[in-house]
């Protein structure tokens, strides 16, 4: 029997790779000689960086950037062995890095962004992989590209500050003094937001209330991501404020698309090509995939769903393992997960149910007692 195992982290407790070995353990209680796959699994979002790197042995590497209010910190990418580097822009200009009273989309700035792409150029990347997702800024990814040389140029010809102000103050945009290297480099984006730039369901209006904006902000926010949009063209005359996609991250997605020629990927995909998954997948007997908590969301094109619809495609049995279970996750059985177990076997405190130690043998004990169950039908 061939068991391929990709399940997403189960978050503040274990990592992808853990839980995958934890359902492995399981598995072979029952079936000694099974032949278990694990593989990472993330949707572009938080755990990325840890699952690939840890999964595809490849090295985490620190760099001293800016965060979204201009302090320097110490931010976390990795660089896989064919000199991949895989950045979450979150670790260096995320919402969870800032207090509520730091909130602030006029004035927080993607530069960070900019300064680890910058990094990973200098240790010789020139493919990467950034997942977009958990931003803290709406500055339609200019501090981005000011931190890889492009000019964001105010009337008289100075860089424009940070954050949405730094966009109400755009006249000229230039290209001139760009990192050379730029022009080497092949950006794959891992991104499930398909918000337009600006307007009703742009990034202003749907995003920026949580990243501290009010109305009136939104209003003028809106205004000036426009007025960036018209300029960009002068780069790009495909560029399109309208664009699935362009409104991610606060507008980071426009900038790396027209900019950077970035393609922007499901974050599930993007994984499951990089860590080779789908091959497995095709010769396996059963998939087991999860992630810390399934409901309705899950099946909006999260992790364990985007594998289900891939094993699915060569008619394999999907079984799914969660921490938790919440109502509306029937409807993952509709979108190609066949059964889905929770893990707690009785009642216990958030903090031991996310205990590590607790939430691995919980998993494997699970994955044990139905593992025995297809033994059963299988004599």
């Amino acid at each position: 029997m061939k068991t391929v195992i990709a399940i997403d982290s189960f978050k503040g407790s274990l990592s992808s790779l853990e839980a995958g070995r934890a359902a492995a353990e399981g598995i072979h209680r029952v079936f000694t000689d099974a032949e278990t796959i694990i593989r990472p699994v993330a949707d572009g979002g938080e755990g990325t960086v840890e699952a690939l790197v840890t999964g595809l042995n490849g090295q985490f590497r620190e760099a001293e950037v800016t965060d979204p209010v201009g302090r320097r910190i110490r931010a976390v990418y990795g660089i896989l062995k064919n000199k991949t580097a895989v950045i979450e822009m979150s670790a260096a200009s995320g919402i969870a890095l800032l207090s509520e009273n730091e909130r602030d989309p006029m004035l927080t700035t993607t530069y960070g962004t900019g300064e680890l792409i910058l990094d990973a150029i200098r240790h010789g990347c020139r493919d990467f992989i950034i997942g977009i997702g958990g931003s803290a800024t709406n500055d339609g990814g200019i501090g981005c590209l000011q931190a890889l040389g492009f000019g964001m140029l105010g009337r008289n010809g100075e860089q424009v500050g940070y954050g949405a102000k730094g966009l109400s103050q755009l006249a000229e945009i230039t290209d001139t003094d760009t990192v050379p290297e730029l022009k080497e480099c092949r950006f794959h984006v891992a991104c499930d937001v398909t918000n337009p730039l600006c307007g009703d369901k742009g990034c202003s209006a749907v995003f920026a209330p949580q990243k501290g904006a009010d109305a009136e902000m939104i209003k003028r926010m809106d205004g000036y991501l426009r007025s960036y949009a018209e300029l960009t063209r002068c780069f790009c005359p495909a560029a399109s404020c309208d664009a699935a996609g362009a409104g991610a991250a606060g507008g980071l997605g426009f900038a790396l698309m027209y900019y950077l020629n970035a393609e922007l990927e499901s974050g599930v995909e993007l994984i499951m090509r990089e860590t080779k998954l789908e091959e497995e997948i095709k010769s396996a007997d059963i998939m087991i995939t999860g992630e810390g908590c399934l409901d309705s969301q899950t099946a909006m094109g999260k992790a364990p769903i985007g594998i289900a619809g891939t094993a699915k495609k060569y008619g394999k049995p999907v079984i799914a393992f969660s921490g938790a279970v919440r109502n509306g996750a029937d409807v993952c059985n509709r979108q190609g997960i066949d059964a889905f177990f929770p893990i707690l076997r009785q009642v216990v405190t958030l903090d031991k149910a996310m205990d590590k130690s607790c939430a691995y043998s919980n998993l494997a004990d699970t994955a044990e007692q139905v593992f025995r169950l297809i033994r059963s039908f299988s004599r």
